[in-house]
């Protein structure tokens, strides 16, 4: 195949992802402000989701413990940007550092994304050796031990209270440039020669081992971008919703950004992004109707629970007719 070949189909393969996320965009300009609330969350979620597939789609080790980056994202950012004469009345026992300081919106981010990356550095340097049930395992426990410190570490979180007043500065604008910026990140990461080379260990790690291919340095390389991705993330989210606690990043999201995953394909990026917006899609849908909707003239009232359990069983369906997700694994316009 040619360069301009190559340089052509990384366009198409590219560009798809990106067309659709300015689609869903400006669809959403169509509706009320309450719907254009769910479109916000849609792609704040679906950015989550790409950041998660960095790692799983490319490694293909399933991690059960992503949420914990975006957790952390999520509580820097909140408690950075959160107003400082707030911070010393709510929260006495912060770090002196952290109580008497507020930043802005673009630098709470970047911050976010370093934490995030940092930590995913921290704990991939232990857990990337893992494979299978031992490294799902594994990644629980850390989820487990990232909320635990968050919730009763009053020096640097809230305790078992909310983050309040958190500047809630993601509109439409924030929301689809960050989910942008963090699929460009990750299709060059899966072009870039790392990204083949972690592909080929998911493929088949011992041929991958055997042309001299590290494992443990490409598995480390992926989780750290995929922290940073997944820390940013959680900041966007932490301004969309202006207030955060840990149950918000705990195991509801985790199910949910796992099912989004699932059914649009673990791995290609067209997959994680499709079924990060259809998901966000049907969810909000099941949402709205557990609190009662008008449908042809009458009034329709969802039992509670509804969108857990059509989640769930979606999962099901697709794992048995199609466990490659909706896309195939395969990417926008690509070959088979």
């Amino acid at each position: 195949m040619s360069a301009s070949t190559d340089r052509r189909r990384d366009v198409v393969q590219g560009g798809g992802p990106l067309v659709i996320v300015v689609v869903v965009a400006l669809a959403s300009l169509l509706f009320g402000q309450s719907v254009q609330l769910q479109f916000h969350t849609a792609l704040v979620t679906s950015a989550m989701v790409v950041g998660f597939y960095v790692f799983t789609g490319n490694s293909g080790v399933i991690s059960f413990g992503h949420v914990s980056f975006v957790a952390v994202g999520a509580f820097a950012a909140g408690m950075l940007s959160m107003p400082a004469g707030q911070k010393a009345g709510v929260f006495p026992n912060l770090f002196g550092w952290l109580r008497d300081s507020s930043i802005g919106n673009l630098p709470s981010l970047l911050i976010a994304a370093v934490v995030g990356g940092l930590f995913a550095l921290v704990v991939g340097a232990a857990l990337v050796r893992l494979d299978g049930l031992a490294a799902g395992i594994a990644t629980v426990a850390v989820l487990g031990i990232t909320r635990n410190v968050l919730r009763n570490w009053d020096k640097i979180g809230p305790g078992a209270k909310a983050i309040p007043s958190i500047p809630q500065t993601t509109g439409l604008w924030q929301a689809t440039w960050s989910l942008v910026l963090v699929v460009v990140i990750a299709y060059a990461y899966q072009r870039s020669p790392a990204g083949r080379r972690l592909r080929a260990t998911r493929e088949d790690p011992l041929a991958a081992q055997g042309s001299g291919i590290s494992v443990y340095r490409e598995r480390l390389i992926a989780l750290t971008l995929s922290g940073v991705l997944c820390g940013f993330a959680g900041a966007v989210y932490v301004h969309l919703l202006g207030s955060v606690t840990t149950d918000q990043v705990y195991l509801k999201l985790t199910f949910l950004l796992l099912t989004m995953l699932v059914i649009g394909g673990t791995t290609s990026l067209l997959g994680a992004l499709v079924g990060g917006l259809l998901v966000s899609g049907v969810n909000s849908l099941l949402f709205e109707g557990e609190k009662g909707i008008e449908m042809f003239g009458a009034s329709v009232t969802l039992p509670t629970g509804t969108s857990e359990i059509a989640l769930g069983v979606a999962m099901v369906i697709v794992l048995l007719a199609r466990p490659t997700g909706i896309t195939r694994g395969v990417e926008f316009l690509a070959r088979r």
